[in-house]
């Protein structure tokens, strides 16, 4: 027998929701405070943030905000480092910083090093890249340290100086298991409900759920991602407008624990 159709709403209307994208972000130096530069570029973006926004941040602008560089030639290889190195093919300095960051590696093979970062993210070389900064060839560029609070403190910060209750996200891109391509994926976050518990809720047949969570600052972070684009568009903050996601979480809430993890 077919499942009922939900009776429609009276005057309700079709659900909507904006993401945009200021252009002109300047190049972050390492050190640069960050939120005046937001601030500034959503100025003159005549985009005015609004309570209920959801500000969503690339990772690279802020780890490049707290100065998050390590030059190559400032790495001392560890023994454990070179035996990997040797393993992955890859540049021994960039291993051992890979090491100095996780907890554990997951796989290693040919121009391959996926890790459990010290956050919990699975991901491959513990996040640290060389793209879209400057001096490329000398440096790499870590993860922030604690993304979960730089997020809280850029609300704080958009708080105090605009007077306006907004959520703020931190994104990066992470490949999946099983699939192919990366995606965007919240690595820090503050003022909204980073993962949903739907279980108890009752579906449209009135069955209880049993196990339905969603990762919704996961979801906001692939929408803003298409936007973001991944090299050279230079637009490294979104504003999403049109959620009712506002509450307490954080990024951390949405790592498996290990001895949870199936997978690993």
């Amino acid at each position: 027998m077919p499942a009922s159709t939900p009776h429609k709403e009276s005057g309700a209307r079709p659900r909507r929701l904006e993401m945009l994208a200021p252009v002109g972000f300047p190049m972050v130096r390492p050190g640069e405070p960050l939120l005046p530069l937001i601030l500034e570029n959503l100025r003159e973006n005549d985009l005015p943030l609004r309570d209920g926004d959801i500000l969503v941040v690339t990772q690279k602008i802020l780890s490049k905000s707290e100065n998050r560089y390590v030059a190559f030639a400032d790495v001392a290889v560890s023994a454990r480092a070179r035996e990997v190195a040797a393993e992955s093919g890859k540049d021994p300095r960039l291993v051992e910083m890979i090491l100095r960051e996780s907890e554990r590696i997951v796989r290693c093979d040919a121009d391959v090093l996926i890790v459990r970062h010290r956050l919990g993210h699975v991901c491959a070389n513990a996040g640290i890249d060389r793209s879209n900064i400057d001096d490329g060839e000398a440096c790499m560029l870590l993860l922030p340290a604690d993304p979960d609070r730089s997020a809280a403190e850029l609300r704080d910060g958009i708080r105090a100086a605009c007077g306006v209750d907004v959520g703020v996200l931190i994104i990066d891109s992470f490949g999946r298991p099983w699939r192919l391509g990366t995606c965007g994926a919240c690595i820090g976050s503050a003022g909204i409900v980073a993962l949903e518990d739907y279980r108890g809720r009752l579906d449209l047949a009135g069955r209880r759920l049993e196990v339905t969570e969603v990762a919704q600052a996961d979801e906001i972070a692939a929408g803003a991602s298409i936007l973001m684009g991944p090299s050279d568009q230079s637009l490294p903050i979104v504003v999403v407008r049109g959620l009712d996601f506002a509450g307490a979480g954080r990024a951390a809430d949405l790592i498996r624990p290990a001895p949870q993890d199936r997978f690993l």
